[in-house]
């Protein structure tokens, strides 16, 4: 079937409109139910913790993206950051085969670096004091590609909810050993225990 065509195109009369990429209700609409239409990201879980430790994500459709997009908006009960790790084959990796980089700084002027070439999580959003909110996004690139690293993008910021003072942190890093990735786990590995709203997404390519 093609598309963005007003007019008579399949029979001898001739078209009195010109193609002008315009399409109709019924090509939106069939567009729309063949995931082509309607927004390039497709939610694929959503969890609203109120006070947990964990939260999993055990079904992530690494089938069908090569791309994840993950939202974060959480409180804590005390000071610290979401961290991130995830299941291969349906494993959790809690080893020292995790590598990042972050960039953190406040809005009075202090900046400092977070790394590791050995870390045993990622981070997903900003540390903060308790009851700080800590908003966030991450992109996951190859989770579910067995023969490549999977790599993260983040970005977050907190808000100290006594001194409204804001904090920052941007950077990345990876899982460094090939594997199918199919799940995530979100949690703070202090113990700390997690409110608020976390989303997952699928980038359509």
């Amino acid at each position: 079937m093609s598309f963005g065509y007003i007019g008579d195109t399949f029979t001898s009369v001739k078209q009195q409109v010109k193609n002008k990429g315009i399409l109709t209700t019924q090509e939106s609409f069939d567009l729309e139910r063949q995931g082509f239409l309607g927004g390039s990201l497709e939610l694929i879980a959503e969890s609203n913790p109120s006070g947990v430790n964990t939260v999993d994500f055990t079904d992530i459709k690494e089938n069908v993206y090569d791309v994840h997009f993950v939202t974060l908006k959480i409180a804590l009960n005390g000071a610290g950051s979401v961290n991130m790790q995830f299941f291969e084959s349906g494993v959790l990796e809690t080893g020292s085969v995790y590598q990042y980089a972050y960039q953190n700084g406040q809005a009075t002027g202090t900046f400092s670096e977070t790394k590791s070439t050995a870390g045993t999580r990622l981070f997903a959003t900003r540390i903060g004091a308790n009851g700080d909110t800590r908003s966030a996004y991450n992109y996951l690139y190859n989770l579910g590609n067995s023969s490549k690293y999977s790599f993260q993008n983040m970005q977050g910021v907190s808000v100290n909810t006594g001194t409204t003072a804001c904090d920052m942190r941007f950077g990345g890093g990876a899982l460094t050993q090939a594997s199918t990735v199919d799940g995530i786990r979100f949690t703070e590995t202090s113990g700390q225990l997690l409110t608020g709203t976390i989303k997952l997404y699928g980038v359509k390519q």
